[in-house]
């Protein structure tokens, strides 16, 4: 298993991996709940739809400008796309 050393904190894949499905799975319930598809969400975030298909399916990492991207198309607060719901 990975895991990256930072004398305050340590990561290990498992952390980042969880995150990624957090991420994604917050991205797919706000697209659906604006009742709208991939290639839709994907033009109002700027992005390509098989880049939100990877989102979605927890296949890709996301940079910070991409993360605002798509905070910003559905109209919500960036550190929402980070909350685990239950």
């Amino acid at each position: 298993m990975l895991s990256v050393y930072h004398p305050i904190v340590s990561v290990k894949e498992d952390d980042i991996l969880d995150i990624v499905k957090v991420f994604g799975t917050n991205v797919r319930k706000y697209r659906t709940e604006l009742a709208v598809s991939q290639e839709k969400f994907a033009e109002m975030c700027g992005l390509h739809r098989t880049y939100i298909s990877d989102i979605e399916r927890f296949q890709r990492s996301i940079s910070l400008d991409n993360i605002q991207k798509i905070a910003d198309a559905p109209g919500i607060e960036t550190y929402k796309l980070f909350i685990e719901h239950h």
